[in-house]
């Protein structure tokens, strides 16, 4: 008997949110058998290559909130009755109001559990905004789902708080089970190049560059000169990424260079001797994950996502997030050879768990 699934996401065009698609799509047809067809409804179909699944481009659904609601709520429901899913998973928050014998819902944004300050939501007043009404919008028919997705054990408990969903399951992303290299210590760098400590990350304001930036201005000349704080930015962004190259970008010991391509970010990867990764907010936090697979040291953000995202690891440390001082003075034990530390062992989320993708597509397809 032919089965029938259908992946929704028609919003996600880069990032990790892509990379979710194009895994759960490359998975999708490696784990379930020939007797399933796949649909994927994206944004722009140039987006993916997957020769099993039929692609269903709608290139309008970024054009406005009101467009993507419209189709989460209505546009898809017609469609649905033709395409009769088995299982209908949308990758991208919203429960839509569809016909199919299963749906689930992919959470991977935690806006709606942050307070932003003062000072982000002036830089970023559509990001306060989104972190006040995102909630309402996953509320928004999630008894529908037979199963809630989310990336972490806090995520869980928070959505369990707020929608009193029976069915909350915790699955990794792609890259996690592959992070396993063994830590390597720290290297001190040959004489002449200073210690490159790498923070790759869009400019956002629950980011937190501002933190290590003022980290480096905190350190004495002769510390800071064997020091290169490297930055994903240029000043060009918005107003938060202006705000920051304004403020150091004359502050020695920091280089901005910019947005790379997956190329160039894995050099810098490879070259770097240390990642940093002091963010307030996050599902995940890819880059972690990305530092583990070339084994490099680690120092970030002491809060519940990144000890989850670190999982077992020698050569990390935890600081707080917005404490600079302290950020200082772990830069200056690592360029002098300093810097011991601490390690995390980490036990797996409770059940529902699912480790990578052929795990979840085994819990999804359950019963069907």
């Amino acid at each position: 008997m032919r089965r029938h699934l259908v992946i929704s996401a028609v919003n996600l065009v880069e990032g990790g949110t892509l990379t979710i698609l194009r895994e759960s799509l490359a998975s999708a047809a490696r784990c379930l058998g020939p007797e399933w067809d796949i649909t994927a409804l994206v944004h722009d179909a140039a987006l993916v290559d997957e020769p099993r699944a039929r692609i269903v481009p709608f290139p309008t659904a970024k054009s406005s909130w009101g467009r993507r609601l419209w189709l989460e709520w209505h546009g898809f429901s017609g469609p649905s009755k033709e395409w009769n899913a088995d299982l209908w998973l949308s990758l991208h928050d919203i429960t839509p109001r569809v016909t199919a014998r299963r749906q689930a819902v992919y959470c991977h944004n935690p806006s709606p559990f942050y307070r932003p300050s003062w000072h982000e939501a002036r830089l970023d007043p559509k990001f306060k905004l989104f972190t006040m009404f995102y909630l309402r919008l996953y509320k928004s028919f999630i008894r529908r789902n037979h199963m809630v997705i989310v990336q972490q054990q806090w995520l869980r408990d928070a959505f369990r708080r707020h929608t009193g969903h029976p069915n909350i399951l915790v699955a990794y992303p792609g890259l996690a089970p592959a992070a396993t290299a063994a830590a390597a210590p720290l290297r001190h760098p040959e004489p002449g190049r200073p210690l490159r400590l790498l923070y790759p990350s869009l400019p956002r304001v629950f980011k937190n560059m501002e933190t290590p930036c003022a980290a480096v201005a905190m350190l004495p000349p002769e510390v800071a000169a064997g020091v290169d704080l490297r930055l994903t930015l240029d000043g060009t962004a918005n107003a938060y990424d202006r705000e920051l190259v304004e403020r150091f970008g004359g502050t020695p010991g920091i280089s901005f260079i910019g947005r790379q391509d997956r190329d160039a970010m894995m050099r810098e990867y490879r070259d770097c001797d240390m990642v940093l990764f002091p963010s307030r907010l996050e599902t995940w936090g890819l880059p972690i994950s990305e530092a583990k697979s070339f084994a490099k040291p680690l120092l970030v953000a002491d809060l519940p996502y990144a000890h989850e995202t670190v999982g077992t690891y020698a050569d990390v440390s935890f600081l707080p997030p917005d404490d600079a001082a302290a950020w200082a003075g772990a830069f200056a034990a690592a360029a002098q050879g300093r810097w011991t530390p601490e390690g995390q062992d980490a036990a797996l989320p409770d059940p529902p768990f699912a480790r990578d993708w052929p795990q979840l597509w085994a819990e999804l397809v359950d019963g069907l």
